[in-house]
């Protein structure tokens, strides 16, 4: 007959130090296994929980070059690594703002490049104005376009799907919905606030003391007038981006409410005084132009928000006078 060959297992250390103990050895071997097992046990429960030894899921450094991609992720929460000429996105997107954490990687044209590879960034999402830059960056991060302002197609469904987009590269998909519901509530509060007899608006932006953008069909501020049920007054063609730039001679003869949106050139609201042309149009006259803060012309859902609420109060305020 051939005998079972037994593996034993080397002796656990409570084993030891009971065995070394000179009361172990007057005990019986039950009593010796009952000992070994309770200070097994008591042990057990004494010591701390072994910590989670693999790693936390974390969101992916993002980085991006497009302010309107900055200001979508800053609207759901999540804070770009690092973002390109971070002042002037201050000047002109204004909020949500960026946290100081976040990183100044130079122009938008000419980023940064050895600072950006530094960054060891896990995704780089650009527009495709930038879209030129693509192979270079792609050197160092992933590379992904989402596009705004497409010719033809419906503005606010484009900031909807392009929220969409970036909160599924960022892995938070849930916080793109909020971002969308949120939106949608407010501009629905908003309408709901807006004196019924509002007069059609012609919203600008100064170039310089003598040109101005004017806002129509393709742009941001089109859509939102929309979604607020109100009239544009601007009768002529738009870009891709929803603007014309024109004189202000172009502006005369328009019935509506003048708004504009800063900021203005420096030294733009001096010349203005002394432009008889501008001072032609009747609510310069009336003293009656509504002048909003800036809010990015070329933005998404948080410029959205933004400027139905800067608009809004301005017509209530207005409408209350």
């Amino acid at each position: 007959m051939s005998r079972k060959r037994l593996t034993l297992c080397p002796p656990r250390p409570i084993d030891l130090l009971l065995r070394s103990c000179p009361l172990f050895k007057f005990l019986s071997p039950r009593l010796r296994s009952v000992a070994i097992g309770l200070s097994i046990l008591l042990l057990a429960t004494a010591a701390p929980a072994q910590p989670n030894l693999e790693p936390a899921l974390s969101a992916p450094r993002i980085v991006t070059l497009d302010w309107t991609i900055a200001e979508t992720l800053m609207g759901m929460g999540v804070a770009p690594q690092a973002v390109a000429q971070l002042s002037a996105y201050h000047d002109w997107v204004a909020e949500p703002a960026l946290p100081d954490t976040v990183v100044d990687l130079g122009l938008r044209t000419q980023p940064n490049l050895e600072l950006l590879a530094d960054l060891q960034p896990d995704l780089i999402l650009i527009s495709p104005m930038f879209s030129n830059l693509a192979p270079r960056l792609n050197r160092i991060a992933p590379v992904e376009q989402l596009e705004l302002y497409i010719p033809g197609s419906d503005t606010w469904e484009q900031m909807l799907q392009l929220t969409r987009d970036a909160a599924r590269l960022a892995g938070q998909p849930q916080a793109g919905e909020r971002l969308i519901a949120q939106a949608e509530s407010i501009l629905l509060a908003h309408r709901q606030q807006l004196p019924t007899a509002t007069r059609p608006l012609l919203i600008v932006q100064f170039m310089d003391a003598r040109h101005v953008r004017v806002f129509g069909e393709n742009g941001l501020y089109q859509a939102v007038l929309e979604q607020l049920e109100l009239e544009n007054a601007w009768p002529g063609q738009t870009n891709s981006w929803g603007f014309a730039m024109v004189g202000i001679e172009e502006l005369l003869g328009i019935d509506a409410q003048l708004v504009v949106v800063e900021p203005a050139p420096l030294g733009v609201q001096a010349q203005l005084a002394e432009s008889g042309l501008w001072q032609t149009l009747p609510d310069v006259q009336n003293d009656s132009v509504i002048s909003l803060p800036p809010v990015w012309s070329f933005g998404a859902l948080p410029s959205a928000i933004r400027f139905a609420d800067v608009l809004t109060h301005a017509l209530v305020a207005r409408h209350a006078q």
